[in-house]
């Protein structure tokens, strides 16, 4: 059958004279003539039977009809033409995945292990942009996501499957020399972990996207913390991390997520008594059948996430 799809070479001038709305530099931006310019969006409207730009004297506008489906064939084009160097790339072997990913954990856990990926897969190719929130794979050059939130947040997500990859269990850390500085004189190096309640004295980092975070932790500790919601408030994880590690204050971390510091000695768990808390991390894909590339990746990520679970729990006391 017959596809009623337009010439590669009319799209690819109606989207970049769309992207300047202006035929113009559409031409100078593709090496072609003006008219040549003119002759393919004409053809591609006349085939549409729609008007795409409407003519002024100044130039060209686009039209309503004309702006939702520039940014339609933006999209089409710009995924044919990954798939296709993807293809180049490879010579028909292995594949990529285009990821959307909430930022902290793609750079803090995710990326630091691609070099194992690579190793155990060496077809495979990662390519990370951040996306925060739901959205429709349709709309998207994106395969798969590594979402944070809630099983409620989820199971709303229509027309995809789930695979959980770890529960956000967050535990008290701060740097060595801020529990050295409130410790008791005479009770030498505070590098051990305290009690739940000493840490109501101390100075709290928030974080903005879970307010409640503190009091939350405070209050399955039962422990009466009137300052559980002051202090300073960042909105990622990396930045509460940051500020931990320069002394200013305690962080409620995902230990998975400050592996390096941990390492390094620049954050310790201030007390060992972690919280699950409501959100966990997901790799989210479309519900139809899914390329061999990806269960490949699912598989290995899979794999990854019960090893720093593992891990993580052995580092807070959470066995």
């Amino acid at each position: 059958m017959r596809r009623n799809i337009p010439s590669t070479q009319a799209l690819a001038c109606f989207e970049v004279a769309a992207r300047h709305e202006s035929y113009t530099r559409a031409a100078q931006e593709l090496f072609l003539t003006q008219s040549a310019v003119s002759r393919q969006i004409q053809a591609l409207e006349e085939f549409l039977g729609v008007q795409l730009f409407r003519r002024t004297r100044h130039g060209v506008v686009l039209t309503p009809a004309g702006a939702h489906y520039g940014r339609q064939v933006a999209r089409w084009l710009q995924g044919l033409e990954r798939d296709t160097l993807d293809v180049m790339a490879h010579q028909g072997e292995g594949g990529t995945i285009s990821l959307a990913a909430v930022p902290t954990f793609a750079t803090r856990w995710l990326i630091p292990r691609l070099p194992q990926l690579a190793q155990a897969h060496p077809d495979i190719v990662v390519h990370i942009e951040t996306q925060t929130r739901p959205f429709l794979f349709a709309d998207t050059t994106f395969d798969a996501a590594l979402y944070a939130g809630t099983p409620e947040q989820v199971a709303h997500w229509p027309g995809v499957q789930a695979q959980l990859l770890m529960h956000e269990d967050v535990v008290p850390v701060c740097s060595p020399r801020l529990l050295e500085s409130a410790a008791p004189r005479g009770r030498g190096r505070a590098h051990q972990p305290v009690a739940a309640e000493a840490l109501a004295d101390l100075p709290l980092l928030q974080q903005s996207t879970r307010p409640y975070g503190w009091r939350q932790w405070f209050d399955a500790m039962g422990v009466d913390a009137p300052h559980a919601l002051d202090g300073p408030r960042y909105e990622l994880f990396s930045m509460a991390a940051v500020a931990a590690t320069h002394g200013m204050g305690v962080a409620l971390m995902p230990l998975l997520l400050i592996e390096a510091e941990l390492a390094s000695g620049e954050l310790m768990v201030a007390c060992n008594r972690p919280l699950r808390g409501e959100r966990a991390y997901y790799l989210i894909s479309p519900a139809q059948a899914q390329p061999p590339v990806l269960t490949t990746f699912a598989q290995w990520l899979q794999t990854m996430a019960q090893t720093a679970t593992s891990a993580a729990g052995k580092a807070g006391g959470a066995e």
